[in-house]
């Protein structure tokens, strides 16, 4: 196949994984497609299956092989190949059905975000057949798709919440299919008190509420007619209820993009001593450039005020914490082997290991957790001597209980030697299960020689 008419060549996993539906029960291949342009299937008329393994999915994943397609457009989510990379291989038996799904109640909302595509000025829902996605067509999708699905995220365009059975969609969710992940991002402002409050019971495992400013007079200048105080009521209501109700799901989310407008010390740490206030599980900001008269200058990449907070923004990692103490910080040393001496064993025999770990952050890390998520353990990454990664998920080891902060706790972790003899690195650190490891948010790791005899 000929890709001269591509402008760059360019790869995506998205088709080998994630679908998203739309209100109108059409399936669309990203969540990146604000008006409906590249459209796999329709669930109005055809399975879940019937679209995941037809023709147009089919081909593109075809394409995309090759090193791109004409059917992915002007989408943001294609990862540019350089000139000499060859495109990744993936293979094209993908299964009968998506193993991630996003769900579009509506595309409507309730504000107008400034130059949005999706403010509601843009003509977006006249893009999509039907305003509100069907219950009925809903429940088909997730009874179909479920079984295989191990995450779906509740939103894409327009304010989920709008929909009057979206907290009934949620508790549908996970009372059929609680292994799924359920995942949702709002703006807060489609909810009254006792909804918040369903929401919060309804087993939902992750719930961000988009908030940017910690004053109204900021918060409306991209969030037009947007309400502040309803909006950090709810976020309040909803940790409120949480905490009342003794569960640890869900985790709530506050983020807060960056503009030139809020993106002052004084209304950042303001944020922060309001998240904390409030029982936020995590507070983070989010970097943009648009608009283009309102995006942050200060953080931009290579400026010390970003170096600052690298592990505070949402992308870049899954645990940092803009909440003062909040990022997970462990200090870890191994016990009963000089400095400098390997950890010795042979081959055939597994060897025990003895750890002091310490929390050096301000928040317990969890010994236990719903659905076996945001439990934190004790991992040892296998690498090679030079220190690179053999196994991420080498060996695990639970926590005895609950590690408080500023307590430290022996943890023995039984090591499988290698089958091959030689010098190996171990690099310990602790891990948010199903989440990130701490490393990732800047938490130092402990590096130990493995010499297998």
């Amino acid at each position: 196949m000929s890709l001269n008419y591509l402008a760059t060549r360019f790869t995506c996993s998205w088709p080998w994984s994630t679908a998203t539906l739309l209100c109108d029960g059409r399936l669309v291949c990203g969540c990146a497609d604000p008006y409906g342009k590249r459209v796999l299937g329709d669930t109005r008329t055809a399975s879940v299956a019937a679209v995941w393994t037809g023709a147009v999915a089919a081909t593109l994943r075809q394409d995309i092989n090759a090193g791109g397609s004409r059917f992915c457009g002007d989408c943001p989510l294609k990862l540019p190949l350089k000139k000499d990379d060859q495109p990744p291989q993936r293979g094209l038996d993908v299964g009968t059905l998506p193993s991630r799904l996003y769900v579009e109640c509506t595309a409507a909302c309730n504000i107008s975000c400034a130059q949005a595509c999706c403010a509601p000025e843009t003509g977006i829902t006249r893009t999509r057949q039907a305003g509100m996605l069907e219950f009925e067509l809903f429940t088909r999708v997730v009874d179909e798709a479920g079984p295989a699905l191990a995450r779906i995220d509740f939103f894409n365009y327009g304010e989920a919440f709008l929909h009057k059975r979206a907290v009934e969609m949620c508790e549908y969710i996970k009372g059929k299919f609680p292994h799924i992940y359920l995942y949702t991002s709002t703006n807060g402002l489609a909810f009254t008190e006792d909804a918040v409050k369903r929401l919060v019971h309804s087993g939902i495992d992750e719930v961000t509420f988009s908030i940017d400013g910690a004053r109204s007079e900021s918060y409306v200048k991209y969030r037009q007619r947007g309400d502040f105080a309803k909006a950090i009521g709810n976020l309040g209501i909803a940790c409120q209820e949480k905490r009342r109700a003794a569960r640890d799901v869900p985790f709530i989310n506050w983020r807060y993009i960056l503009f030139t407008h809020n993106d002052s010390d004084e209304e950042m740490n303001l944020a922060r001593r309001m998240a904390q206030d409030l029982g936020v599980d995590r507070l983070c900001w989010e970097l943009t450039d648009h608009p283009e008269d309102m995006f942050s200058r200060r953080f931009v990449p290579g400026t010390p005020d970003l170096d600052a907070v690298r592990h505070q923004i949402w992308d870049a990692n899954n645990l940092g914490n803009a909440i003062d103490g909040a990022t997970p910080r462990a200090e870890i040393s191994v016990r009963g082997t000089l400095p400098g001496l390997p950890i010795i064993a042979r081959r055939g025999r597994k060897t025990r290991v003895t750890t002091r770990v310490r929390n050096a952050s301000a928040r317990a890390y969890p010994a236990q957790a719903s659905y076996g998520r945001r439990l934190v353990r004790l991992g040892a990454q296998l690498c090679d001597a030079a220190g690179a990664v053999i196994n991420r998920d080498y060996e695990r080891a639970w926590l005895p209980s609950n590690l408080e902060p500023g307590t430290a706790t022996d943890i023995e972790m039984t090591i499988t030697p290698p089958d091959t003899p030689g010098r190996y690195t171990l690099r310990f650190d602790l891990v948010c299960e199903g989440i990130d490891w701490f490393e990732a948010c800047g938490s130092p790791v402990t590096a130990k020689s493995l010499l297998v005899l």
